[in-house]
């Protein structure tokens, strides 16, 4: 890693604020630009628009670790990560000139999220808890505070004890660029949470020889570490095979965060309050719940459309 970079990553932190996952991207995606002008034989501090076309040809081209084509969304994170980065250079006469100003974004497509039925959440928490092997409480327990709370990823796995407040039903959270926020849970939620945490989350501590005092997080895996986000991931890949529910798609986690946002939307909770819950920075980004859900369209398709008429 250059000297430049370590100072823009350093400026991200201590001036930014962003949190330590979106640094680790930032990271990424410049080394990957990096290596393609040392393979081009270019030097960074002499970029033309062309080099960063072609930079952004070859990710296009580029497979992922599961086999498929980079998708153009990533492409834009890479080039805002870029953009931010010569900027950085730019300001500080690292660099003469920015040729990231001038080039144009990949179009965004506003793809719907995917989100459960009402109906569907009900019967993945009845399913799940019905499991009889050694993680299930666990597992039961971030179904019920991910669906209740909206929750991100990152936010669920670097959850504290000590920032959980059961008696009031309330979790301070750390969410993007280092922001606090409050987030309510469900009493369903907080008793999946209580009897995890009395029982398996103990007796894995207790198993594997860890002072509860010293384990501050409050998700563990099966040898009493802190959780990740693939391995968040992989719960959920888990949840489905051992429930054997069909939802027509994967159990992302964003899926549980999609569907708390879109549930409480129809329900008649304001786009602002929504906002605040979900710790977004724009009211832009939760707009997006405010698309009619599957549930709501098949609900009135049912009350208005006309039904054939009796003889």
């Amino acid at each position: 890693m250059t000297n430049e970079q370590l100072l823009f990553l350093d400026y991200l932190k201590n001036n930014l604020n962003y949190s330590e996952n979106t640094i680790k991207s930032y990271s990424q995606d410049i080394s990957l630009f990096e290596s393609f002008l040392l393979k081009n034989n270019i030097d960074f501090r002499n970029i033309t628009r062309e080099d960063v076309r072609k930079f952004m040809s070859s990710r296009l081209k580029n497979k992922t670790y599961r086999g498929k084509n980079e998708s153009p969304r990533s492409i834009r994170r890479r080039l805002s990560a870029l953009k931010k980065y010569y900027t950085f250079l730019y300001e500080r006469k690292i660099v003469n000139t920015n040729p990231f100003l001038l080039i144009v974004t990949p179009k965004k497509h506003n793809k719907l999220p995917e989100v459960l039925y009402e109906s569907q959440i009900k019967k993945l928490l009845d399913e799940n808890s019905k499991r009889e092997d050694y993680l299930t409480s666990r597992d039961q327990a971030i179904l019920e505070l991910m669906y209740s709370s909206g929750l991100r990823c990152s936010e669920v796995v670097n959850l504290t004890i000590s920032n959980i407040d059961f008696s009031g039903r309330f979790m301070r959270i750390y969410g993007k660029g280092k922001k606090e926020r409050l987030v309510p849970f469900s009493d369903e939620a907080r008793n999946a949470m209580i009897d995890y945490a009395k029982k398996l989350r103990k007796e894995i501590l207790t198993k594997n020889e860890i002072n509860p005092r010293e384990q501050q997080y409050f998700f563990v895996n099966s040898k009493g570490g802190k959780l990740t986000s693939r391995g968040l991931e992989f719960i959920m890949n888990e949840i489905i095979k051992k429930t054997g529910l069909n939802l027509g798609f994967n159990l992302h986690p964003h899926v549980l965060r999609h569907t708390f946002a879109t549930h409480l939307y129809d329900k008649g909770a304001d786009l602002r309050m929504i906002q605040e819950l979900m710790g977004h920075e724009s009211i832009e980004t939760t707009s997006i719940y405010a698309h009619v859900s599957k549930e709501k369209i098949k609900k009135e398709y049912n009350t208005y459309f006309p039904k054939e008429s009796k003889k």
